[in-house]
């Protein structure tokens, strides 16, 4: 796809920007709340995952972003990591031959960062991203007159 992003129904609605001509009408909606990692992180990691789980409101993360949160999760414990190491050996270190050089744990530090930064947009996370975002809560049914507000 080419051009700018495009903006989620859900959004549009909440706007009063939705207009039936350019809706998707099969669009897909996921189901189920996300909750328990899958197995394999680490016990650093688990502990990001389970924080985030019970910040975040109730209703915005689904069981299809799993991917999306653990990219952010695996990339917090190493940006954490890298930082630390920062911490220690300082943000310039010398090389043998005694010329300073930006340390390396820096690259990995603004990596983790970047990284993290697209993935919180993506789930929300930012505050930017929170004001554009409505979560309401699952009720498990469909509403019959769903198809009525989408098509004014």
């Amino acid at each position: 796809m080419v051009g700018r992003k495009q903006k989620p129904t859900q959004l549009k609605l909440v706007e009063g920007t939705l207009r039936p001509n350019r809706t998707n009408h099969k669009e897909p909606k996921p189901t189920g709340d996300l909750s328990d990692p899958r197995k394999g992180l680490s016990e650093a990691e688990q502990e990001v995952w389970d924080y985030v789980i019970s910040k975040a409101p109730k209703g915005l993360l689904k069981s299809l972003d799993f991917s999306t949160l653990e990219i952010w999760v695996t990339a917090y414990v190493y940006h954490q990591d890298a930082k630390e190491k920062v911490k220690i050996s300082g943000q310039v270190i010398k090389t043998p031959s005694g010329y300073p050089v930006l340390n390396p744990y820096m690259a990995n530090v603004n990596k983790q960062a970047l990284i993290m930064l697209k993935a919180s947009a993506e789930m929300g996370f930012t505050p930017a991203s929170r004001s554009r975002i409505h979560v309401e809560p699952d009720t498990g049914e469909e509403n019959p007159f769903a198809f009525f507000a989408i098509s004014k």
